[in-house]
């Protein structure tokens, strides 16, 4: 396929070269990057001490009591901080005398200070809490999904994070204030989902009446229940404090939060895109550019959305007239969507039928990663249902990443709230892109990586991640994957939805599609279900700029494979070039072109 040239980004290092550059010898260079790589374990280390939940994401049992400080006076503190950094990293590292690795780490630490200190300007320009995210869905998520309980003092500190959950719902609530008198409120389809999803988390025993326990009551308590060295009566003391922490605490900070959200509902309107925020143009000219790591401005980007979406109509096209389908592609599309037979029933056996299917893909893929990489991961992978509580505004799939000590593995998240929404054509895809080789593989594989620093294994951009996990769709239908008509449909349907995603994001935020304009859109150009169409309608809404990255990512290391390919000759191999993508951690669009070529330079 035609692959568009993707401008990018120019490194935020410079060098100055007015005189020619001093060499230094192997000591000297081996000295001041141990100096180098040391300041970022230690400016890592400072940076993850502010942040208890980031220490529980990476397995550390440091400040379990405690939640993150979401305040405005904690934010700027953290600005503060990254000046700092920034200024003792340029006058104390000579970058000159660096290895080739630790002057990797020097331009993307710099980038990404220099990327926050200028995203300072838009900290309020977002929806805290909406239908994708918020603290409503993640202080739940967290202390379920993350929140380890190996000893009765593990558990007395998650029952100090429920009687901590007030203030946090009280900052929650002072941020969106603050944000309204600045004349940024969400619209208005998204409270009435927010609000349900917070009631949700209060729903059941013991918040109420009821046989069907919470969310949160149902995790604690199983988790007491596994101590092995705690006796009866200290677990039925824990479970009592648990429960009058629940609802003492948690549910009034929810009600509270509920009636703030039921408030602001009133004064929301439904103008959609960023454009209606302050300087909402330019605010999205930043997003497009950080999540992209491109300086594509976003009619660029639009147009290429339009040509890859014809592109895909054409392959579509073809699998039509393969399958026999009399009729045209958008009557095909309308086959897809409305027929049972491509979806599995909405039964907790058509649940548990979908799971087993697509762990099967899994293993399938599994067995044959040999062929394709030279490193894979360590880490364990686990597919599991998403959560009642946060089912209804996530999407149909998701990924979490292990623990890095092992204790907690990679989660595959598939949504089984409603089946529809769950195409029996697109399972395929889908677990390539969450599970293997996708998202797993490439965070499993960063955290693993030996001798880098831990912000370049721990961190990452948009354009990378998900352009990796949409480029490891498309590479197995090189090699005999998809072999069903209609999982390779489901391949290109997933492919269109990231397309098309360049077209609707930059629609709504920059051309003021209306929401009903982009659902039509959606409906006219796609088999996508009417569920995914009202979902990922509000998903670019309350997140301007993501959507694009995926697409924009996967273009630009097919096309660095391509290159390679074409230079290489006999000598390319793939196995060796995706290793050379995944051996850096996620890089920045243009780091990872540099690193191509010179890979092509020193192969040649």
């Amino acid at each position: 396929m035609k692959l568009p040239r993707l401008l990018l980004v120019s490194s935020v290092f410079a060098v100055t070269s007015a005189f020619a550059t001093p060499s230094f010898s192997p000591e000297q260079i081996a000295a001041e990057s141990a100096k180098a790589n040391a300041f970022f374990e230690r400016v890592f280390d400072e940076t993850i001490a502010r942040s208890p939940m980031a220490m529980a994401q990476l397995g550390i049992k440091r400040d379990q009591d405690k939640w993150d400080d979401f305040s405005e006076e904690k934010a700027l503190e953290d600005l503060s901080l990254v000046v700092q950094q920034l200024a003792e990293l340029r006058r104390t590292i000579n970058f000159e005398a660096l290895d080739d690795q630790a002057k990797l780490s020097y331009r993307m630490f710099v980038s990404q200070a220099e990327l926050t200190i200028e995203g300072w300007r838009w900290r309020h320009h977002n929806y805290p809490l909406n239908q994708m995210s918020g603290i409503h869905a993640t202080l739940p998520a967290f202390l379920i999904g993350f929140h380890a309980v190996d000893t009765a003092a593990d558990a007395e500190a998650y029952i100090a994070r429920l009687r901590g959950v007030p203030q946090v719902i009280d900052q929650a609530i002072e941020g969106m204030e603050l944000r309204m008198a600045k004349g940024i409120v969400p619209p208005q389809f998204v409270f009435p989902i927010v609000i349900e999803a917070s009631r949700s988390v209060i729903s059941g025993a013991p918040f109420e009446n009821s046989e069907r326990a919470s969310a949160l009551w149902e995790d604690i308590t199983k988790k007491i229940d596994a101590l092995a060295d705690v006796d009866a009566v200290r677990k039925d003391e824990l479970k009592r404090a648990a429960r009058t922490a629940l609802v003492e605490s948690v549910r009034p900070a929810y009600e509270k939060l509920i009636s703030a959200l039921a408030a602001q509902e009133k004064v929301a309107t439904t103008d959609d895109g960023a454009w209606k925020l302050p300087d909402g143009r330019e605010f999205y000219d930043f997003m497009l550019r950080s999540f992209t790591t491109t300086n594509l401005k976003a009619d660029e980007i639009h147009e290429i959305g339009l040509r890859e979406v014809a592109r895909i109509h054409a392959e579509m096209e073809t699998i039509r007239q393969r399958v026999g389908f009399n009729g045209t592609l958008p009557e095909f599309f309308v086959h897809l969507r409305e027929s049972a037979e491509f979806y599995y029933p909405n039964t907790d056996e058509g649940r548990q039928a979908y799971i087993d299917r697509a762990t099967g893909f899994i293993e399938g893929m599994r067995a044959r990663l040999d062929e394709f990489f030279g490193v894979t991961p360590q880490a364990e992978l686990v597919l599991r249902k998403v959560e009642p509580f946060r089912e209804e505004g996530s999407p149909a799939a998701f990924y979490e990443q292990p623990a890095p000590d092992g204790s907690r593995p990679g989660v595959y998240y598939v949504n089984t709230f409603d089946m529809r929404g769950l195409p029996i054509y697109e399972m395929e895809s889908l677990a390539y892109h969450e599970a293997i080789p996708g998202h797993h593989m490439q965070i499993a594989i960063a955290q693993e990586l030996e001798g880098l620093p831990r912000f370049r294994k721990f961190g990452g951009n948009t354009a990378y991640v998900e352009g990796w996990a949409l480029y490891t769709e498309y590479f197995p239908k090189e090699f005999g994957f998809f072999s069903d008509p209609y999982m390779d449909f489901g391949r290109l349907s997933s492919e269109l939805l990231r397309a098309a995603r360049l077209v609707v994001d930059t629609g709504i935020h920059a051309k003021k599609w209306t929401r009903e304009q982009t659902m039509e859109w959606l409906r006219n150009n796609s088999p996508f279900p009417e569920r995914d169409i009202f979902t990922e309608t509000n998903r670019y809404i309350v997140w301007p700029g993501q959507a694009c990255s995926y697409k924009i990512g996967m273009l630009k290391i097919l096309e660095l494979r391509e290159l390679a390919r074409r230079e290489l000759g006999a000598r390319f191999d793939l196995r060796t070039y995706h290793d050379l993508v995944l051996k850096d951690g996620a890089l920045p669009l243009d780091l990872l072109e540099e690193n191509v070529r010179a890979w092509i330079e020193r192969t040649k």
